[in-house]
């Protein structure tokens, strides 16, 4: 299958993506009032990009982080190859450029008023809105995983205190003991990201505690780059990692959090010395506030636009979305906001929105010089997203070692420029 290269991707990021804007009049709409609900990948590249398209936009980005802590790069600081500082960014840059942040949590939003109340009481009036909430667990979904039971078995899928509770536990077990990994199944933020986080802690094991094992207990029969991965891992690890598919009954039904046990659905039971959970998930909670969310727990919306299918005005990027083929990935989010933020700029121009086009890649890191990729190139039809036809693919199975240890470094360079391109900082 053709490639796009990665020269292609990683300029991509800073062209936009969507991107032809000719014959938007940026003087029009100029007192209207954008509200960014959400300051990752999705809401912070949304700000930015409508201040590009449209330099009179009033436009306030409501983040209750003062620092943003990114879900990507997150497995390598799990592996020990990356510091928390190095995966952490903050809003001066957007600041700098008259975009208003203001640090607390959205409360509700009342879409016929069109306002949003905050955290600190205050009312926010917009005349079109964007929500980028990122994801919610599905407390309960998994018998006996509730938020209490994720303080001992963390899930880390919201990168942040989670996060730093699994390190510390890695740092804590002992070596020859073993780390569970139970993986859900349906629709969840980055497809191949617990696979990724195997390979890391599997780096961090062998490095320190060599004797240890890795028990990847999965939902799916199979998972995204799966024979790039399974290679990878005999190749540096040996048999250090085990994984068992739903067919031979991987699947977790219940999971007792103090005592560090998971029972799978044909009634076995697995001991963890450390035992980390990814749990179903759901959009962010405020998308349910704002009543865009379906059935599903996901937001629908128009590929051209992303405009919730629901709720008029109001616009939804990111993780939250249902936006298949395209897969929930920062990358994704990162050009989502750029599409919406062009649809949005047209709208209050009185115009037609630009096609929309987007364009992913997902770096893996398997071992610190061995990385490996996918990447695709998505539209909107006309009726719904697809995949451009011969675009992307992923990283051969016969590459030699100077391959992948370019993979890894592209990886890290992409890291950087779509942090630069999101919140202006590296």
């Amino acid at each position: 299958m053709n490639r796009i290269t990665r020269r292609t991707a990683l300029t991509g990021i800073g062209a936009g993506l969507t991107l032809a804007l000719p014959g938007l009049v940026k003087a029009q709409g100029a007192a209207a009032h954008v509200v960014v609900v959400g300051g990752g990948f999705g809401g912070a590249t949304a700000a930015r990009y409508l201040r590009r398209y449209n330099p009179g936009l009033r436009i306030t980005l409501v983040e209750p982080a003062t620092q943003f802590v990114t879900c990507p790069f997150s497995n390598l600081y799990l592996g020990g190859l990356r510091t928390w500082e190095s995966i952490t960014h903050g809003y001066d840059a957007i600041r700098s450029e008259g975009i208003g942040v203001v640090h607390a949590s959205a409360e509700d939003i009342d879409a016929t008023a069109r306002k949003v109340t905050l955290s600190d009481g205050a009312v926010l009036e917009y005349d079109r809105l964007v929500l980028s909430p990122g994801i919610d667990i599905r407390w309960g979904a998994l018998e006996g995983y509730d938020e209490a039971a994720a303080e001992l078995a963390p899930h880390a899928w919201k990168a942040g205190p989670q996060t730093q509770l699994l390190k510390a536990q890695l740092e804590a077990m002992a070596d020859g003991g073993t780390f569970v990994m139970s993986i859900t199944d349906g629709a969840f933020r980055c497809p191949p990201g617990p696979y990724e986080r195997a390979s890391m802690v599997a780096h961090y094991l062998k490095t320190n505690k060599p004797k240890s094992k890795i028990l990847l207990l999965d939902s799916k029969e199979t998972f995204s780059k799966q024979g790039l991965f399974r290679q990878g891992w005999e190749a540096l690890y040996g048999d250090m990692i085990e994984w068992i598919s739903a067919d031979n009954d991987g699947k977790v039904a219940r999971v007792d959090a103090g005592a560090l046990t998971v029972e799978s659905a044909f009634g076995v039971t697995h001991k963890a010395d450390v035992l980390n959970v990814v749990p179903p998930q759901k959009a962010g909670w405020i998308a349910d506030r704002a009543g865009v969310t379906n059935e599903t727990g996901w937001v629908p919306v128009n590929g051209n636009t992303f405009e919730s299918a629901q709720v008029g005005g109001i616009y939804v990027v990111g993780d939250a979305t249902i936006a298949a083929p395209m897969p929930k990935s920062g990358f994704c989010a990162n050009a989502q906001g750029k599409v919406a933020a062009a649809a949005i700029t047209a709208d209050l121009a009185g115009q037609e929105p630009p096609p929309a086009s987007f364009v992913n890649t997902c770096y893996s890191l398997i071992g610190p010089d061995y990385g490996i990729s996918v990447a695709g190139v998505y539209y909107f039809d006309g009726e719904k997203l697809a995949e451009r036809e011969g675009s992307g693919g992923v990283s051969p199975l016969e590459a030699d070692e100077a391959f992948r240890r370019a993979e890894a470094t592209y990886g890290a360079g992409w890291y950087a420029s779509i942090s630069a391109d999101t919140w202006g900082t590296v």
